[in-house]
C-alpha cells in the first residue's frame, strides 16, 4: 500500500463504473469544474445514476461549482466525509503527501473500488485488504480516541483500511463479522458515553414505529452496529443521498420535509415511498432528531426501481442552533401537528398523515 501512494499520479480524469460495467468517463476542467460523459452502451443499457442532474442522454454535463466543489451530487456521495476525512488527511500526511494538494479527482481515485453504494473509480490508486474485523472492537475504539486527541496511532493504516468512504461525523468503520458486513460506530468526543445503546434503543423504536430499519446489533453492550444496506447478498447497491441528488448542503439547513416528499414522489414515483417519509419525518419531531440534514436521508436503486433507503442516523440531537436542520413547513422547531402542513403542501392525503401522526405517538407512549 505505501508504494502505491508513492508513485500517485493525481489523474485528471477517472473511469466511473457501476459494479463491473463502465457507465462513463469523469474529468476536472481547468476552472475546476467536474465534467462527465456516459457511454454510449450504458445509455442504451444502463439507468440514470442521479435521475435530476444526470439523465441517461449522449453530452457532456458541467458540474456545479457549489455546494460539492465542482462535482456532481452523485460522485460526492462516494466521498467520505466527517471522520472519514478526518482519518484520509491524516493518513496522506503519514505518507509525506498534502492533503491540500488533493482535488476531487484524486480523492475519488483514493476511493476507488472500496467505497459505499456500487460505484466505483479507476484507475485504482490504492488496493486495500478485506475488512477482516482483525482485533476486538475495544481495541479499534482506543485507537479511535487517540486520533480524536491528535495523538499518533499505530492503527492509523488498518482503520483508514476499515473506514472506506463512511461519512458522518462518528468515528466508524466498516468490518465483515460472520461473513456479513456491518457499519461499526464509535463514541466522539462530544458524544456521552452511553451513546451507542442509546442509538440501539431508538433504532428499535424507529422499527416499532413502521420505519424499515437496517438489521442493527449492539456489539459488546457499548457499540452500536448496522449492517450495511448498499451491499445485499454480495452484491453492492446504488445509494444516493438527498444531498447528492437534489443538490443541498448537509452543512447548513438548506431543505423542508416538503422536498424531501416531492422528490421522492419525482424519482420512485410510488405513494408508499413517500408515505414512509412522511413517517421518518413524524419520527424525527417526535423524538427531538435534528439533526436530519440532507445526508441523513437516501435512495437505493434495485430491482431497475427507486425507494427510500432504509433509515439510519436517528436519536435525538441537537441539529443546528437546536433547530431541525431540515424545517418542517418552514419551521426549525415544530410541534407534531406542523406535520400535516407539509402534507398539505405536498397533497398528501390528511387522513392518511394524522393515521402516521397517531400511530408514532401511540408507540412511543407504549415504549
Amino acid at each position: 500500500m505505501k508504494g502505491a501512494v508513492a508513485m500517485f499520479k493525481h489523474p485528471k480524469a477517472l473511469d466511473v463504473y457501476y459494479r463491473a460495467q463502465k457507465i462513463g468517463r469523469l474529468a476536472l476542467a481547468p476552472d475546476r469544474r467536474c465534467l462527465f460523459e456516459y457511454q454510449s452502451e450504458w445509455i442504451r443499457d444502463g439507468f440514470s445514476i442521479s435521475p435530476f442532474y444526470l439523465p441517461l442522454k449522449s453530452g457532456v454535463f458541467t458540474g456545479r461549482a457549489e455546494p460539492f466543489n465542482g462535482l456532481f451530487g452523485v460522485f460526492n456521495d462516494s466521498l467520505p466525509d466527517g471522520w472519514g476525512m478526518l482519518l484520509t488527511d491524516r493518513w496522506l500526511k503519514e505518507k509525506g503527501l498534502n492533503p491540500a494538494e488533493f482535488t476531487v479527482i484524486d480523492r475519488l481515485s483514493l476511493v476507488g473500488n472500496h467505497g459505499m453504494g456500487a460505484l466505483s473509480y479507476h484507475p485504482v490508486q490504492i488496493d486495500l485488504p478485506n475488512a477482516e474485523l482483525n482485533h476486538p472492537l475495544d481495541y479499534y475504539a482506543n485507537e479511535v480516541a487517540k486520533m480524536l486527541r491528535a495523538e499518533s496511532s499505530a492503527a492509523l493504516n488498518e482503520i483508514f483500511t476499515k473506514a472506506g468512504s463512511s461519512g458522518g461525523a462518528r468515528p466508524k468503520v466498516l468490518v465483515t463479522i460472520e461473513e456479513s458486513e456491518w457499519l461499526i460506530k464509535f463514541r466522539a468526543s462530544v458524544d456521552p458515553v452511553q451513546v451507542g445503546a442509546i442509538e440501539y434503543h431508538y433504532a428499535q423504536l424507529a422499527g416499532k414505529c413502521g420505519i424499515e430499519m437496517p438489521e442493527t446489533r449492539l456489539f459488546d453492550g457499548k457499540y452500536f452496529g448496522v449492517k450495511r444496506f448498499d451491499r445485499l447478498y454480495g452484491q453492492r447497491i446504488h445509494v444516493h443521498s438527498a444531498a447528492g441528488l437534489l443538490y443541498a448542503s448537509h452543512r447548513l439547513p438548506s431543505l423542508d420535509y416538503t422536498d424531501l416528499l416531492k422528490a421522492t414522489m419525482a424519482l420512485t414515483k410510488d405513494f408508499n415511498e413517500v408515505e414512509k417519509m412522511f413517517r421518518l419525518m413524524v419520527f424525527n419531531v417526535a423524538i427531538g432528531n435534528k439533526d436530519d440534514h440532507a445526508k441523513n436521508f437516501s435512495f437505493i436503486y434495485h430491482d431497475h426501481n427507486w425507494k427510500l433507503s432504509p433509515a439510519y442516523d436517528i436519536l435525538p440531537s441537537a441539529g443546528f442552533n437546536n433547530n431541525h436542520t431540515t424545517t418542517i413547513g418552514g419551521k426549525g422547531k415544530p410541534v407534531l401537528n406542523d406535520c400535516l402542513e407539509v402534507a398539505k403542501q405536498t397533497a398528501f392525503p390528511a387522513k392518511t398523515a394524522q393515521k402516521i401522526i397517531d400511530e408514532v405517538i401511540t408507540t412511543l407512549q407504549n415504549n
